[in-house]
């Protein structure tokens, strides 16, 4: 009887530490919830959305965490949980909406800004979040990122900004 009851508190413990060194499946990443809406959404809820989403996998047409975001992706996204407001799904379409235009040296966190990286039209877009710096989903195999307006690449295809009023 005792050597059953040893054999089994063995068998139990080889099967105990055989399931503690399996595998563990990888945890799913983390998405946070948007910010409470306790009333109109400002600016800030913008930047802090947007800057909460660095490191969401690129995926061109993408338009959701789950799914990854394409630059304007990332915008329609971010305006839609926050503000409640649809934009266009397109960079083009967004940059010719009737909206106020900002100067470069006027921009506030929460606007939006325009490059032109292929030489012929509005083909990029980003969020400014402040301090010269800007939110957005740059390239397949990227990740939605912070970059500085003032990097060499982003100065030299800047085209315009415009305020989104929330």
């Amino acid at each position: 009887m005792r050597h059953c009851l040893r054999l089994a508190v063995i068998s139990l413990l080889a099967l105990l530490a055989a399931s503690c060194s399996a595998p563990q499946p990888k945890p799913a990443p983390m998405h946070y919830p948007p910010p409470a809406r306790t009333g109109a959404a400002g600016p800030n809820d913008i930047l802090f959305r947007a800057i909460g989403l660095v490191g969401t996998p690129y995926h061109w047409g993408g338009t959701t965490p789950e799914s990854g975001f394409d630059c304007s992706g990332l915008v329609v996204y971010v305006f839609l949980d926050v503000a409640g407001l649809s934009l266009p799904r397109t960079v083009q379409e967004i940059g010719a909406l009737d909206t106020p235009a900002v100067n470069r040296d006027a921009l506030l966190p929460g606007d939006l800004i325009f490059f032109d990286t292929e030489g012929r039209h509005l083909s990029h877009i980003g969020i400014y979040v402040g301090a010269g710096r800007f939110v957005h989903a740059p390239n397949e195999g990227g990740t939605v990122r912070l970059d500085r307006l003032d990097n060499r690449y982003w100065d030299a295809h800047y085209a315009s900004a415009k305020r989104i009023p929330l």
